[in-house]
């Protein structure tokens, strides 16, 4: 029986039975929406996702915030007390403090329990980016891995996790403050599409902008030929757009059958907020971000 604990935080989006089967522990982070904070937890107990995107549908704007290093600990010492280490792979330090706060938290548990071992991890990776290399972090420790194998994995694999997708709602880009609004009358106008992707320093970065919709799955798709290594897995979310991300796996399949589609699931209430509804990514192993 492995004695260490994975830990992440709810924006890696994993859904609730690989959440419970696999003994992950979460720790939520939050949205707030007209003065009510949800908490993001794997059974969506505060707000369900469809619930979360019908509000960014009415235009609503939704503020993020992290966890602190007090969440962090009181989430932590139970596990440390019971005699388990401590694997934590967090959200991109270069778009959360989120990181930074679950750092700080170990610091001061490391002072509390030096006989225990604590490694905590910036994934520099986002929504199912993260989840597919804390997934990985999982197989591997029931596979046997030590705390220390498994710790340096990650280390060298995390740059190695490809992310490309593309948001549909220009609307909740401006309304979060991360597109002007001429930006995004004009795009909107245009029907132009951008296509990012998350960069070494875990940014998000576009790569450009493509006419239409379908366009953009085509680039997504050409990008994930250029980069992706054999017989891969592939991990698709979405905001609250399930068809079409079940469209964009079928072309994905029709195209590479050997891949296959592990995992289709939401984007978050925390990304979503800055992302909108539509929002469509690919997440998998590849040479190079």
């Amino acid at each position: 029986m492995s004695n260490y604990q994975i830990m992440t935080d709810s924006c890696a989006d994993l859904p609730l039975d690989i959440v419970e089967g696999m003994h992950l522990t979460v720790l939520p982070l939050a949205v707030t929406i007209d003065h009510v904070t949800y908490r993001n937890y794997p059974d969506q107990r505060d707000i369900t996702n469809h619930a979360f995107y019908d509000l960014l549908r009415d235009k609503k704007v939704a503020r993020t915030s992290q966890i602190n290093a007090e969440e962090f600990i009181e989430a932590a010492l139970p596990l440390l007390q019971a005699g388990k280490d401590l694997l934590v792979i967090g959200f991109s330090s270069a778009l959360s403090g989120a990181f930074n706060s679950m750092r700080l938290g170990a610091l001061e548990l490391k002072e509390k329990f030096p006989d225990r071992k604590i490694f905590v991890i910036d994934s520099l990776s986002a929504s199912l980016g993260q989840g597919l290399l804390v997934y990985k972090a999982l197989v591997n420790q029931q596979n046997g891995m030590s705390i220390e194998e498994n710790a340096q994995w990650v280390e060298e694999n995390k740059l190695k996790v490809i992310h490309l997708f593309t948001v549909d709602d220009l609307g909740t880009l401006k309304r979060g403050g991360r597109l002007t609004a001429t930006k995004a009358f004009l795009g909107t106008l245009l029907m132009l599409k951008p296509v990012l992707h998350v960069d070494p320093m875990g940014r998000l970065v576009p790569l450009g902008t493509k006419r239409g919709r379908k366009q953009a799955f085509l680039e997504i798709i050409r990008l994930m030929e250029e980069k992706m290594r054999d017989d891969e897995v592939i991990f698709i979310s979405h905001g609250d757009t399930l068809n079409d991300a079940l469209e964009l796996q079928t072309r994905i399949l029709e195209l590479h059958p050997k891949n296959k589609v592990f995992l289709i699931n939401h984007v978050g209430p925390v990304i979503g907020s800055h992302s909108g509804p539509g929002t469509i990514a690919l997440f998998f192993f590849g040479k190079e971000r």
